[in-house]
């Protein structure tokens, strides 16, 4: 781990009662630092434990998720940006669900705030937003802050099955309904 980021784990840790919300305005720091999601959820169940380090970083993923909705709605210069790595990544009509955003967000070398972007997407109004939000962020915060510790000892076979059945989970939470254009049915049907 670097240096810095041990440093800041162990001022943390060294705070007292006021741990857990330094602990929280990390998680929104972190992507200024470029420290991975999974990273920081590790180290809270390493500092609180496995139910306090979930608890925590689910509330830390969710005000970032949520201050993100309300960066994306000032600035929709950063939006068209996000929509346009969207489109490279998930295709022109892709339209995830927040099963698929979920798995994903498992997923460490997808970019966090371009998932969050496709829930903004597919969930409009900020209630229903912050609902979703809170539902995709638990199996994150859950998953590496409980067996963070392990996921370091896995072989890569083990990785592979792993990833393998995200895959396949992510194939099976997909929509079910496509819609596809006029022009492009016909493009279609010609040839």
């Amino acid at each position: 781990m670097d240096e810095r980021l041990v440093t800041a784990f162990a001022f943390i840790e060294a705070s007292g009662y006021i741990a857990p919300i330094l602990f929280i305005l990390f998680h929104i720091l972190r992507q200024f630092l470029f420290i991975p999601v999974s990273l920081v959820c590790m180290a809270g169940g390493i500092l609180f434990g496995s139910l306090l380090g979930t608890v925590y970083s689910l509330i830390g993923l969710t005000l970032l998720s949520i201050g993100f909705y309300f960066v994306i709605k000032w600035l929709p210069g950063l939006s068209n940006k996000l929509f346009k790595m969207k489109e490279k990544w998930f295709g022109q009509s892709a339209v995830l669900t927040t099963g698929q955003i979920s798995i994903l967000k498992l997923i460490p070398f997808f970019h966090y705030q371009l998932l969050n972007l496709c829930l903004v997407e597919r969930k409009r109004e900020f209630p229903s937003f912050t609902k979703a939000s809170l539902l995709s962020n638990l199996p994150l915060a859950f998953f590496y802050t409980v067996f963070g510790q392990y996921i370091t000892r896995f072989s890569p076979t083990m990785m592979i099955i792993l990833l393998f059945s995200l895959v396949l989970l992510f194939y099976v939470l997909r929509e079910k309904v496509r819609v596809v254009q006029w022009n492009e049915f016909f493009e279609t049907s010609k040839g």
